[in-house]
């Protein structure tokens, strides 16, 4: 949790990195590429705000039609790079501002 808020901190297989950075972004209904979602030099660490952008809920990771996270709630779907791709969503799950301390070490806020 940062700020009262949950975080989602995954660490993405070169599988997951290339279907995300594949997309088409005409494809996305909040287009944003892979690239800008994560730091230069540390693609397979995603860092995202772990509220679904339609009501709040907190959606299932690993799940869904393209891997990502899944709301059972009212059923949005992220991919692996959060964005939303279908559903009720109207955003990408947000990133929260943070950076690496060290290849191990990441400071949230």
């Amino acid at each position: 949790f940062w700020r009262g808020k949950p975080i989602f901190v995954r660490h993405r297989t070169e599988k997951e990195i290339k279907e995300a950075q594949d997309v088409q972004l005409s494809d996305l209904r909040d287009p944003e590429a892979d690239s800008v979602r994560v730091k230069e030099g540390h693609a397979p660490w995603l860092i995202v705000y772990g509220n679904c952008t339609h009501l709040g809920c907190i959606p299932l990771g690993n799940q869904g039609a393209y891997g990502g996270w899944f709301c059972p709630c009212h059923g949005s779907v992220f991919d692996t790079s959060g964005r939303i791709r279908q559903g009720p969503a109207p955003t990408n799950l947000p990133i929260p501002p943070y950076a690496f301390v060290s290849d191990t070490k990441i400071k949230i806020g």
